[in-house]
């Protein structure tokens, strides 16, 4: 059911929780878990006897988003999409996860198992659950709750400082592992206390960031923009979807690290990172796109892999020292296919070198987008508009 008074209304009558998923068009684990799960006729059945089952577009209800995140949130469990939340009849959360497997795997148990154990606790441990639903009340009141601030002073920054330079990931770049986001506001911090202290750990530790992720396959070397985030430490292998708002944030970024630190490489990107929104996510009422599917023909990252004979296809004798510089190999780098990137060799090239590089990349971008095999223009860009 769509989310609503009739929704909560059933979920009265029938004295039901409400299963509350919420999602959006180019996200891939969304697709994932209703392929799996919401599509499957036994974990249909299972949804359909046991509770009220509302679903909600996060970019049509950002409002109903954001109250859920939080109370995810604050039962320690890190957000995201798909969001799947378990409710009271009156729509109060009691428990909730992103992400359920079909079956057992990644450390997470199978979603048919959840919902049979959330209804049962639903039923027979009817305090517990107010333990909970109160707790999430009181946490969401405050939330809400207008309150005074006072100024965060120029000590404070630099001791949060301090503490993300100490998750930084060394010779990566980022913070924490697997998988591994850009986190641009986060990058900033660094940098603006390098600007005020004139501390070089952190003038590093952004600068290593930016490199790895520049050069990395999170970043699209042929057609442009950043993907949202990498599934590994090393930013090799990207989650393909692009979202306008992590490249808007990354534009701003490295602009400000270049105005310093005057790295070509960064003004690269920027420039690149721009002709990519305005020639992929701008629509024809003069905003932009907000994401792009990582889905292309039903198949994750169709549209952004190649293969070594698509490349020697295109650029012939120029093709040897291409796939050499992008890593792009017979063999691969994920599932038989080339991501590319310059993560061998980060450091740019001669200039001259360069110039051939950018070069080549135009025919490779160019048959992409005529079609050639993949996906270009014909694939589903399922977008909601900022």
């Amino acid at each position: 059911m769509a989310w609503g008074e009739p929704a909560l209304e059933a979920a009265r009558s029938t004295g039901r929780p409400i299963l509350l998923s919420v999602g959006y068009a180019a996200c891939h684990w969304c697709h994932v878990m209703a392929h799996e799960s919401f599509e499957d006729e036994e974990t249909a059945g299972v949804m359909n006897a046991l509770f009220v089952n509302v679903k909600v577009d996060r970019e049509e209800r950002p409002d109903v988003d954001a109250i859920y995140q939080s109370a995810l949130a604050m039962l320690g469990e890190q957000g995201g999409w798909p969001l799947t939340m378990f409710l009271t009849p009156d729509g109060e959360p009691f428990w909730g996860g992103t992400y359920f497997p079909p079956t057992a795997r990644y450390g997470r148990p199978a979603f048919a198992d959840v919902l049979r154990g959330v209804a049962k606790a639903f039923r027979e441990d009817p305090g517990r659950v107010q333990q909970n639903v109160d707790s999430l009340r009181e946490g969401l009141a405050r939330l809400s709750a207008p309150a005074e601030g006072g100024l965060i002073d120029g000590s404070a920054l630099d001791q949060m400082a301090q503490r993300i330079l100490r998750e930084a990931g060394g010779v990566h770049g980022g913070v924490g592992g697997a998988p591994k986001f850009p986190q641009p506001s986060i990058m900033e911090q660094l940098w603006r206390a390098w600007l005020r202290t004139g501390q070089d750990g952190f003038r590093t530790a952004a600068l290593v960031s930016l490199d790895n992720m520049c050069q990395g396959g999170i970043y699209d070397h042929i057609g442009g923009g950043f993907a949202r985030y990498a599934v590994d430490a090393y930013w090799l292998v990207p989650h393909f979807e692009k979202m306008l708002y992590d490249n808007a944030q990354l534009i701003e970024l490295l602009t400000l690290a270049w105005q310093e630190a005057r790295k070509p490489l960064y003004a690269e990107r920027v420039a690149e990172t721009i002709g990519w929104a305005a020639r992929e996510l701008r629509n024809d009422r003069g905003g932009f796109n907000s994401p792009l599917d990582a889905n292309s023909e039903g198949e994750e990252g169709r549209f952004y892999v190649w293969t070594a004979d698509e490349v020697t296809a295109l650029l012939g004798k120029d093709a040897t020292d291409f796939m050499s510089a992008y890593g792009i190999a017979p063999s691969g780098n994920w599932e038989g296919k080339s991501i590319a990137n310059r993560l061998a060799v980060p450091q740019r090239l001669d200039e001259e070198t360069e110039a051939r590089l950018a070069a080549n990349r135009a025919p490779c971008c160019e048959r992409a987008r005529a079609g050639s095999g993949r996906a270009w223009t014909t694939r589903s860009l399922r977008t909601g508009t900022a």
